[in-house]
């Protein structure tokens, strides 16, 4: 049944919410201040219509929007929207009862994501290939992504006609392109077990297509160039699906924030290091000791460190951080300290991190509610809080990474 709707305010996906007497409801591209009309299902509801738009409603920046699942709000003017996400680092950090000032939001631009995940699957139409539906699995064809940089979206039939190649199933499988410097890195999962024949076809378009690797499922097809990305002044070229942030200029953002904080550092500890987008800028000016779960991760952050000019030294350990965190009694070796862990949070490293004496320390998180509760706990050990800087890379979705700075009066041994 269609009803009328006002929208009080925006929830922390993106939807509209509007209180009735029956509890909230949630209108996904529904506005505040809106007059809707919607079809409600329990808490949730369909936007039918706009009765009363909000002045702050613009026109969606690609005709996908709606349709496509990867943006939730692409409707609302800009200076609105990053209100909307500082607002949710705010309203985290308030609610461990972290009372802090929160800075403007850094903003992301269209065009700049660098890594991009397709969904394909083999139809008796033929190969669908582009992004999920929101709260669905139907895979939407796509001509177009103002989010994803123009390298990756210049390549969609090429893409798609080699998903067709290295299709061995009728289910969906995804195909996860990266621009590097060296051109596009594609590794797919879950396409099925491909024969000799196949191998052969998908290499040679590769080749043909000056792609830089394929991979599926982890295991290289072929690599006619080492995916390479810049770390600063550091070359490191990257295993198949390692994480990397999302955008360029947010990471070099992100870390010209912890690198001025930890200038005064001479030993830095780098946790969840991945292949070293912080460590390997830092080592510039302080010896790093890099700690990653993630052994091929590991081995390009060394490598990219043995072959680069001018850095001080660079140790490893590969360590699953979750079961084993380092104690604080290792931690009291550094004089500054970054960690940039998973959504997940790093709660148990955070305890140990609050009971060290490491003068200088640099929280990074793309979950803003996991960092307020490892921020409270830093706090309650004594650390105070610098500054709270928001980084928008993950443009028109709910997510938003944060770098917080910390600091605590170094006992005298």
């Amino acid at each position: 049944m269609t009803t009328r709707f006002t929208v009080q305010r925006l929830g922390a996906q993106g939807d509209g919410i509007a209180a009735t007497a029956e509890g909230e409801v949630f209108i996904p591209f529904a506005l505040p201040g809106e007059t809707v009309t919607a079809a409600r299902e329990k808490n949730r509801a369909t936007l039918m219509a706009v009765v009363e738009p909000s002045p702050q409603r613009v026109a969606p920046a690609c005709r996908h929007f709606i349709e496509c699942g990867g943006c939730a709000i692409q409707h609302l003017e800009a200076d609105a929207y990053r209100a909307w996400k500082r607002g949710k680092v705010e309203h985290a950090l308030r609610s461990k009862g972290i009372e802090a000032e929160v800075d403007a939001i850094v903003p992301c631009e269209p065009h700049s994501r660098r890594r991009v995940t397709f969904s394909a699957r083999r139809t008796a139409g033929g190969m669908l290939f582009g992004f999920v539906r929101a709260l669905s699995n139907e895979i939407i064809s796509i001509g177009e992504c103002p989010i994803a940089v123009p390298e990756i979206m210049a390549r969609l039939e090429p893409l798609k006609a080699l998903a067709s190649l290295i299709c061995v199933t009728t289910k969906p499988f995804h195909m996860t392109v990266t621009a590097t410097g060296s051109g596009l890195d594609i590794a797919a999962s879950d396409t099925g077990k491909m024969d000799e024949r196949q191998r052969r076809a998908a290499a040679d378009f590769v080749i043909a297509q000056h792609f830089a690797r394929l991979s599926v499922d982890g295991e290289i097809v072929i690599e006619p160039q080492k995916p390479m990305v810049r770390f600063g002044d550091v070359a490191v070229n990257v295993p198949p699906g390692v994480f990397l942030q999302a955008t360029a200029a947010a990471e070099a953002a992100m870390a010209e924030r912890v690198g001025a904080h930890l200038a005064r550092a001479k030993r830095v500890a780098d946790l969840f290091s991945g292949c070293g987008s912080f460590a390997l800028r830092l080592a510039a000016k302080a010896e790093v000791h890099a700690v990653e779960g993630d052994a091929a991760a590991l081995a390009a952050l060394d490598h990219g460190f043995r072959f680069a000019t001018g850095l001080r030294r660079v140790t490893t350990e590969r360590r699953d951080l979750f079961r084993r965190p380092l104690t604080f009694k290792e931690l009291n070796a550094f004089d500054g300290l970054v960690f940039d862990p998973p959504r997940a949070g790093a709660e148990d490293q955070s305890k140990q991190i609050a009971r060290s004496d490491v003068p200088l320390v640099a929280a990074v998180s793309c979950n803003p509610v996991t960092l307020a509760r490892d921020l409270a706990i830093l706090l309650a050990g004594g650390y105070r809080l610098k500054s709270v800087t928001p980084v928008d890379q993950f443009l028109w979705s709910p997510h938003v990474e944060t770098v917080a700075l910390l600091e605590k009066p170094r006992k005298r041994r």
